[in-house]
């Protein structure tokens, strides 16, 4: 890896949002639409079921999924539906066509969702008040959080995924990399300039905090290489830094980058790292996303 890992710039005259924002779990209009049945999304559904990739996948689409597939196909944001990009235990992620681009689309499952190793990010957190154990209401919650979480960090200047649209369970994303040649992570990479990326990586990790956001599970597993830029992915699990554990997930964020880049041959340190993290006070939140 010989890419010079250049910054972006914060976007200048937007509140970063707050941490206190209410995420809405009332009924969507995929679930409208899944009520009213209506002819087209009944044709909808039945041609996406009859495919040999949805047949092996009941558990990711059920009905309300494809409605709020639908619904995003309506909306403009998807033209085509691919293939799979990753599966795993919490959600698929697909490749699709947007409007003028591919994008991924991140489906997250509501059946079989571990709801245990969600709840550490969940508890404490405002926007969660009222949910309990629905497991449905935590993951729509837990999609929208997502997509939240997205924004804030493009505005604070880190580079993630651009979000594009949410309904409920399923997330639209920019697609970083092609499905064909995907992005490594940087586990994957021979880091030929491994000081450069670690300034890359600590100056995000102080954007987000400066932002009010803590990644909660950043590694060298969560950031990925694309066109010479270092791109933080993962970010459903962020919490803000009002959060009761955030501190404790702040200092683990720290120690896991640290000992990425140790063993790359620099001197550092999880306890240099979050002095220099938390250097600058959040800024205070004047408006709600």
């Amino acid at each position: 890896m010989t890419e010079d890992f250049g910054l972006l710039d914060p976007e200048e005259g937007e509140a970063f949002g707050d941490e206190w924002e209410s995420i809405d779990v009332d009924d969507t209009e995929a679930d409208r639409i899944v009520r009213r049945q209506d002819l087209a999304f009944d044709e909808f559904r039945k041609r996406i079921k009859d495919t040999e990739q949805f047949k092996v996948e009941g558990d990711v689409f059920d009905d309300a999924t494809l409605a709020a597939i639908y619904k995003l196909v309506q909306d403009g944001y998807v033209e085509a539906f691919g293939g799979p990009i990753s599966t795993g235990k919490e959600a698929n992620v697909y490749e699709a066509l947007g409007d003028d681009r591919e994008v991924a689309i991140k489906v997250y499952r509501i059946t079989t969702s571990n709801f245990r190793q969600m709840r550490d990010y969940l508890e404490g957190d405002p926007r969660f008040e009222g949910i309990g154990n629905d497991k449905k209401e935590v993951v729509l919650a837990w999609t929208r959080k997502e997509f939240a979480n997205l924004k804030r960090a493009r505005r604070a200047g880190v580079r993630v995924p651009e979000p594009i649209a949410v309904e409920r369970n399923v997330l639209v994303m920019e697609l970083v990399g092609l499905v064909e040649e995907r992005a490594r992570r940087l586990a994957e990479v021979h880091v030929e300039n491994p000081q450069t990326a670690y300034e890359v990586v600590r100056e995000y990790m102080r954007r987000l905090y400066s932002a009010g956001l803590v990644h909660g599970d950043l590694s060298e597993y969560n950031l990925i290489i694309h066109d010479g830029e270092l791109v933080v992915i993962d970010m459903g699990q962020a919490v803000t830094v009002h959060h009761p554990n955030a501190g404790e997930f702040l200092e683990r964020d720290c120690r896991n980058v640290a000992t990425f880049f140790t063993r790359q041959g620099l001197d550092v340190t999880g306890e240099e790292l979050l002095d220099f993290v938390t250097e600058v006070e959040p800024e205070p939140s004047e408006e709600p996303e």
